[in-house]
């Protein structure tokens, strides 16, 4: 099965195999970097919309998105204040956890970084989210630096990671190669760079730093997409 890989900007990824599609952090509105509007998106139906954190550019429009019916999945305190906020069928979870769909399951992992909502609330640990979907395990990492751990995760057996790499608020595109030692992915995404001016990672660095290390790394325009 060939999964669709379209990059929204940030870290707003549509992921369709031909059957289902899944949306993670949605930052569509105010997301200067997005190609489509919030009603287009909202068009396509995703079965379930990822969350990795609470922060104004991930969580973005998921409560669109979940007043519309669609599943907002995410940590105990993302699903809560959904289901607040007016989500019909939020899902919390937490590090460790799975849940599991007809399209698929998602894992929770840890992420290091901080995680509130826009308006101050707290928005539980950070995660970051391992994906089955469409035959492929895909690791999302969220917002998060270089951290040992990741060996773990590489070791479930990656076809492909999304990596932040910014810098500033997350890894920078070196110490995100360095990640690639640890994750082993076949294929890597970079993310998370080039919304906004601090964001000055460089993909291209990134793109030599994997190949280095025998990675196929793709580098996508926003609103590209790539098949696995």
């Amino acid at each position: 099965m060939t999964v669709t890989i379209r990059w929204l900007g940030q870290s707003a990824f549509l992921l369709d195999d031909g059957q289902h599609k899944l949306l993670t952090d949605p930052f569509i509105a105010g997301n200067p970097k997005c190609p489509v509007e919030l009603d287009e998106a909202l068009s396509w139906q995703p079965d379930a919309v990822l969350v990795s954190h609470a922060h104004g550019d991930h969580w973005g429009n998921a409560l669109d998105f979940g007043k519309a019916g669609v599943p907002i999945i995410g940590t105990a305190e993302i699903g809560g204040y959904a289901q607040a906020h007016g989500a019909k069928n939020a899902v919390g979870m937490n590090i460790g956890g799975k849940y599991n769909a007809d399209w698929g399951s998602v894992y929770l992992t840890p992420a290091w970084h901080s995680s509130s909502f826009p308006d101050g609330t707290y928005g539980g640990m950070p995660t970051g989210l391992v994906i089955e979907f469409g035959g492929l395990r895909l690791y999302f990492a969220g917002d998060t630096n270089l951290f040992g751990d990741m060996k773990l995760i590489g070791d479930m057996g990656l076809d492909v990671a999304f990596l932040p790499i910014g810098d500033h608020y997350t890894m920078g595109p070196e110490e995100a190669a360095r990640a690639l030692e640890l994750l082993r992915p076949k294929i890597a995404i970079p993310m998370h760079y080039g919304t906004f001016p601090v964001l000055t990672g460089d993909p291209e660095v990134f793109r030599m730093g994997g190949h280095m290390r025998g990675v196929d790394v793709r580098v996508l325009a926003a609103g590209e997409s790539t098949e696995v």
